[in-house]
């Protein structure tokens, strides 16, 4: 099993239990709280992640980051997206200077 296969899994189980029983699934419990809490939900999840990096503790911070790609992929979903969304972005994006990207990004005045 490939890498993406297995975000591809967890993003298709997000999916699949976003109308569950709020009661038996946390991720419908989060969905039916709405947006606004699944994106409490990543700040939060960040926020632990940065905290886990500054302690330096490899293991913690491997955890909370799981965390973070987790929520950031109920995040997606939310909006009818996957990480085949992102993936994409991303291969656009190779092979190109940040700074170059950045700046093509830019609303001209």
């Amino acid at each position: 099993m490939t890498d993406i296969e297995i975000l591809r899994r967890i993003a298709g189980v997000i999916d699949s239990r976003r109308n569950a029983d709020a009661s038996s699934s946390y991720v419908a419990k989060l969905f039916g709280q709405g947006h606004d809490a699944i994106l409490k939900k990543v700040a939060e999840e960040s926020a632990e992640t940065l905290l886990a990096a500054k302690d330096g503790d490899k293991l913690h911070l491997v955890r909370e980051t799981a965390d973070l790609w987790f929520h950031s992929l109920v995040m997606l979903s939310y909006h009818g997206l996957g990480p085949d969304d992102v993936l994409d972005e991303l291969s656009r994006r190779e092979g190109i200077s940040g700074i170059e990207e950045k700046e093509s990004r830019q609303v001209p005045d």
